[in-house]
């Protein structure tokens, strides 16, 4: 997918949301366990459910690997459903990798060819050698880490080199890299006093900001100061969409919290 057939279908849903499917066995409905493959249950509920409030799925992979080889099936299975069912949803490999030459090569190859996800999170740690063999995809995205939602995003990324914030230098820096028009970013929606300044750096560059919901950032005050002409945010939320209840009406709940947030969002996008 490219960024116009993003943006033309946060216009046509009027939402710019995404959904993180982080599936934990331990917080999904009990009645799940018993089916054959209860993670992907879950997700297909959740995403029959809610397809057509979000533009983005994200699953964070961590979630799957942790479950073993019949983690990793889920998520294929799940991908799988997105691109056969949905293939206008923008899907997003939440797998922070980054390591150099062939190695990256292959990371991209596993989630751009294999599983055929539009999109993959990259940490920048290792320079532009880690991060351009991804970028050398046509039509797929690169989500590079900028400035993250965490707490200990003030151990390394705040702080100032040379008299400028590293962050600020990752985002310069990257504008050099090859193909860097595939280039997203990951802006954590508890930094969002920091967007204005990241906006004068990459002005129209997707951002892809969690944390709004459970981990207390503000939709309003991200799109106060990150929203660009094009829109230009994914606001993810996973937790207070996903996990909204536990019972078996998980799905419509989850439906309800995404339906709040997507007209919120089409009252901004109306403004």
């Amino acid at each position: 997918m490219n960024t116009n057939q993003l943006i033309s279908e946060i216009q046509k849903k009027k939402s710019f949301l995404c959904i993180g499917l982080d599936v934990d066995l331990d917080k999904i409905p009990k009645h799940l366990l018993k089916e054959e493959d209860p993670i992907f249950a879950f997700n297909k509920a959740i995403i029959d459910a809610t397809y057509h409030l979000c533009v983005s799925y994200k699953p964070n992979t961590a979630f799957y690997e942790a479950y073993g080889l019949k983690g990793w099936k889920a998520l294929e299975k799940t991908i799988n459903y997105l691109n056969e069912n949905h293939p206008d949803i923008f899907t997003i490999a939440d797998a922070k990798r980054g390591d150099i030459g062939n190695t990256s090569t292959m990371y991209a190859k596993a989630f751009f060819e294999d599983l055929a996800f539009d999109s993959v999170t990259v940490a920048p740690y290792m320079g532009k050698d880690s991060v351009e063999p991804f970028l050398a995809f046509e039509d797929k995205h690169t989500i590079l880490l900028a400035l993250t939602s965490n707490q200990g995003a003030f151990d390394f990324q705040t702080k100032t080199v040379d008299g400028k914030e590293l962050y600020k230098q990752v985002l310069e820096t990257s504008k050099t890299w090859k193909n860097s028009r595939n280039l997203m970013y990951v802006v954590g929606a508890t930094k969002a006093e920091y967007l204005a300044d990241i906006r004068n750096i990459i002005p129209d560059s997707f951002l892809l900001v969690p944390g709004v919901g459970a981990q207390g950032g503000n939709l309003q005050e991200v799109c106060k100061y990150g929203m660009a002409d094009n829109v230009g945010l994914l606001i993810n939320s996973s937790r207070g969409i996903i996990y909204a209840s536990n019972g078996e009406d998980f799905a419509q709940v989850a439906a309800e919290k995404a339906k709040e947030l997507q007209q919120e969002m089409q009252l901004i996008l109306s403004q």
